[in-house]
C-alpha cells in the first residue's frame, strides 16, 4: 500500500423492525447529513462515492439509482455501486483512494427486509441447478451448520444461548440496536436453532467516510487506519464444504495482517450463534478479544449494511479511544460463503 487511509467518521439508522412511512430514500437522507455533518464536509468535498445494496429487497430492477438522490444530484459526483453488502463498497473506494484518484471517499449502504419474506429472498444466492429449486431458506441452511457443530463437538445448544445472551445484553449501551437487553430464547425456528439464535429482520442504513493520509487528521481526531483488509470466498456448493470451518475467513485475516499482533476487539459479522462459533476459531479470537461489543447482527441486523456497520463500529470504537487495533469482519452468502476482513488501527496514545 503507498498511502495511508482512514474510516474518519460513521453514522447509522435507528434500526427497526418495520419502515413502511420511510421510503429508502428518506431513510437514507438523515445517516449521510450525519455522517458528513460530523466532518464538516458537503458533498462537494467527497471525491469518490460508493454505495451497497440489493434490487431483490427493493424487488426493482436499479433501485440504487433512486438513492442517489439523498446523496444530491448536482453537482455531478464519481460514483459507483456494488450489488453487495456495503463492506464491498468501502473495498472498492478503499481501492480507489490508493490509486491517488480520490482523497476522501463516501460509503454508504441500505435494506428494507421488511416488504418480504427474506428466509426467501436469500434462496436466490443458492445453486441455481442442484439447491435452490429445493428453496431452502436461510434459516435452514444455518441449522444444517449448527447441528454440524453440534455432532462435531464444537458447541451445544447451551453455548449458542449464551452467545445470544451476551450480544443482546451488549447491545444494552446501543442505542442504535434493534433487539437490546433480555431477549427470551424462544421456541426452534429450525432445530436446533432457536429464534434467540437467530438476527432480527428489520430496516436500516449507515455510512462511513474514508480519507488518506493527513486529510484525515483534519477530518478526525483519532483516525482508524486500515491497515490491511482482503475478501476470500468458498466454493458455491455446500456439499463440498466442511461447515464447521471457514477457510476464506481464516486467509483473508491472515492476508489482511490480523495474525500479525494482538488485537483488543472483533466486530463479526455472524447472523447466527453458530457462525459466531466458527468465526471464533477461524480467526483465532482469544478470550481476550472483546467480540461485538455493540451487539453485533444478533442485535440489528440490516440486509446489505450489516456489515458496514461492522466496519464502522470497529472504527467507531478506535474513535472513542476504546480500541487500538480492531478486527472487522462482514460476510455474505449461505454459511458464512464470502467474507471480507479488515484490520484498523489507532494512533499510539
Amino acid at each position: 500500500m503507498t498511502r495511508d487511509i482512514a474510516l474518519v467518521a460513521f453514522a447509522q439508522t435507528d434500526h427497526r423492525r418495520t419502515t413502511d412511512e420511510l421510503s429508502e430514500v428518506e431513510m437514507l437522507m438523515p445517516v449521510l447529513h450525519g455522517v458528513l455533518g460530523s466532518t464538516g464536509l458537503k458533498t462537494a468535498d467527497i471525491g469518490f462515492t460508493c454505495s451497497g445494496s440489493s434490487d431483490y429487497l427493493a424487488g426493482r430492477a436499479f433501485s440504487f439509482t433512486l438513492a442517489l438522490d439523498g446523496v444530491g444530484a448536482w453537482p455531478p459526483i464519481s460514483e459507483s455501486h456494488v450489488e453487495m453488502d456495503g463492506a464491498w463498497a468501502l473495498y472498492e473506494a478503499w481501492t480507489k483512494l490508493l490509486t491517488g484518484d480520490a482523497d476522501t471517499a463516501l460509503v454508504y449502504s441500505y435494506g428494507k427486509s421488511s416488504p418480504g419474506s427474506v428466509r426467501d429472498v436469500l434462496t436466490r444466492q443458492l445453486d441455481p441447478y442442484y439447491v435452490a429449486p429445493l428453496w431452502p431458506d436461510s434459516v435452514a441452511l444455518a441449522a444444517l451448520q449448527a447441528q454440524a457443530l453440534i455432532d462435531a463437538g464444537e458447541t451445544d445448544e447451551p453455548a449458542l444461548a449464551a452467545v445470544a445472551a451476551r450480544s443482546r445484553a451488549d447491545a444494552a449501551a446501543n442505542s442504535h440496536a434493534q433487539l437490546r437487553g433480555s431477549v427470551p430464547q424462544g421456541d426452534y425456528l429450525v432445530q436446533p436453532l432457536r429464534s434467540g439464535d437467530c438476527p432480527p429482520i428489520g430496516d436500516g442504513a449507515a455510512a462511513v467516510i474514508l480519507a488518506a493520509g493527513e486529510r484525515a487528521r483534519d477530518l478526525c481526531e483519532r483516525p482508524a487506519w486500515i491497515r490491511g483488509i482482503d475478501h476470500r470466498t468458498e466454493a458455491h456448493s455446500l456439499g463440498v464444504r466442511d461447515l464447521t470451518d471457514s477457510p476464506s475467513a481464516r486467509l483473508a485475516a491472515e492476508k489482511a495482517g490480523a495474525f500479525e499482533r494482538p488485537l483488543d476487539t472483533a466486530e463479526l459479522h455472524a447472523p447466527f450463534t453458530s457462525q459466531e462459533v466458527v468465526l471464533r476459531k477461524a480467526l483465532r479470537l482469544g478470550d481476550t478479544v472483546r467480540v461485538n461489543p455493540s451487539g453485533g447482527a444478533l442485535a440489528a441486523n440490516p440486509m446489505m449494511a450489516a456489515g458496514l456497520i461492522r466496519m464502522g463500529e470497529a472504527a467507531a470504537a478506535i474513535h472513542r479511544g476504546e480500541s487500538d487495533r480492531a478486527l472487522a469482519h462482514a460476510t455474505s452468502g449461505p454459511c458464512l460463503q464470502q467474507n471480507l476482513v479488515a484490520v484498523l488501527e489507532g494512533d499510539p496514545r
